[in-house]
């Protein structure tokens, strides 16, 4: 079965891509979370063609995929699971864990490092939230991303086997937790204590800037636990959620042409750690005028 699945990956591949497309689709239309806007149709044409343009970028910019460079890794005896030889089970647990750290941790660099949220906000400026919006991204955030996820293999030694089912994960992951999907509460309760699920993701991409920095995991969720990252219900509730960046709300910004070009648009903050620093020290300017005010008040009542 191994063997099928790293001869036979890119087939593989294909067939989970457009399998989890159809059933998150038809389970959108089922139980829906929200009532679809009246951009969907625009939206799922340019988040998909985005998506398309991804692919072709990295097909050229990477041709040994995450697959092909494992099994090089192998041959050449890179990586520390290939250095000590450790026991097959551990090597796989290892990949799972440390590629879904890895993209927790390229998820912080995204949102904490200006240049690298310019990139990234073409998939928060979505005004919407469906399975779509897990494929839009900008082709410049796709080099980051793979380059980050390349690394982390050749410095693990992951086993090439594994490394192919955990790209097939994530691929449904990454679907399942962009989804406009309506869950049973306590199913869904359950669930959030291993892995991500649409609720807990949904809060990411809250239009509020405390919660678009929140819930950064990408298959366990124990990350935003750990690492203090984690928010358990957005303010206003699913229902009032609103998505998206203030500085990109009109319709053009759903279309491709304007999703490009986003990283290169001036106006907005420089990155939501940014923004979040500058309310604070505008909060704090104004706790301190607020007090002078006062001393002054004081002193002139004390005269």
């Amino acid at each position: 079965m191994l063997e099928g699945l790293l001869t036979r990956s890119s087939e593989v591949y294909a067939y989970v891509y457009f399998g989890s497309v159809i059933v998150v689709a038809l389970a959108e239309a089922a139980v829906p979370r929200r009532r679809p806007g009246d951009l969907t149709g625009l939206r799922w044409i340019n988040n998909i063609a985005i998506s398309i343009l991804d692919t072709l970028v990295l097909r050229a910019a990477f041709p040994l995929a995450a697959i092909g460079w494992a099994v090089l890794c192998q041959q050449r005896g890179w990586g520390l699971l290939n250095v000590i030889g450790a026991p097959l089970a551990v090597s796989w647990v290892l990949t799972f864990v440390v590629l879904d750290l890895t993209y927790y941790i390229q998820h912080v660099m995204l949102h904490r490092i200006p240049i690298l949220w310019r990139l990234h906000r073409t998939h928060h400026s979505d005004a919407e939230y469906d399975f779509t919006t897990g494929v839009r991204f900008h082709p410049i955030e796709g080099l980051f991303s793979t380059s980050m996820l390349l690394a982390a293999i050749l410095v693990l030694g992951a086993p090439p086997a594994a490394v192919a089912l955990s790209q097939i994960v994530f691929l449904i992951s990454g679907f399942l937790d962009h989804a406009n999907v309506r869950l049973p509460r306590r199913f869904e309760q359950a669930v959030r204590t291993i892995f991500v699920t649409p609720d807990m993701h949904r809060i990411h991409h809250s239009i509020v800037m405390r919660e678009g920095q929140s819930n950064l995991s990408n298959l366990f969720s124990w990350w935003d636990r750990l690492f203090g990252t984690y928010v358990d219900e957005p303010a206003s509730g699913h229902a009032d959620l609103q998505f998206g960046l203030k500085e990109f709300r009109g319709r053009k910004h759903t279309t491709l042409p304007w999703m490009l070009v986003q990283p290169f648009m001036s106006g907005a903050p420089a990155s939501p750690a940014a923004a979040t620093a500058a309310a604070g020290a505008r909060a704090h300017d104004a706790t301190a005028a607020a007090d002078a005010a006062a001393a002054v008040g004081t002193s002139i009542g004390g005269r």
